[in-house]
This record gives structure tokens, C-alpha cells and sequence, in this order.
């Protein structure tokens, strides 16, 4: 029927749109396909980086001055 149709449809777009724009790809360095596709993945790599660096960082601070 016609609405069943037009509710697979929405679902399947649904599905695309998260598939596409959502979820992370592991073999993409987790980032999303559009990331990639638009050539965002490597400013967002590299600002991921920058912020697990920086957590490093703090992390050994904190624990060097309560081992102190």
C-alpha cells in the first residue's frame, strides 16, 4: 500500500541519514562519511589529538602533585 511505502521510505532515509551523518566509521578514524567526504576528518583528527594531549597532560600533573 501507499503508506507503507512512504513509512519504508522515511526509514530508509532515516537509516542514510545516520548511516551518513552520525555514526563513526572505525576504518575512517572514527569519523562520520560526510566528515570525510566534505575533508573535515583531518581538522577534527587533529583537534582530537591536540585534546588527548592535553588530557595526558593534566592527568600527569595531577597525579605528580598527589604524589607529592
Amino acid at each position: 500500500t501507499i503508506t507503507c511505502q512512504v513509512i519504508w521510505k522515511k526509514q530508509i532515509g532515516q537509516f542514510l541519514d545516520h548511516y551518513n551523518n552520525r555514526r563513526y566509521h572505525e576504518s575512517l578514524n572514527n569519523v562520520t562519511l560526510a566528515d570525510a567526504y566534505l575533508g573535515r576528518n583531518t581538522a577534527i583528527i587533529e583537534k582530537r589529538k591536540k585534546f588527548n594531549e592535553l588530557t595526558i597532560q593534566t592527568r600527569r600533573f595531577n597525579h605528580q602533585r598527589q604524589a607529592a
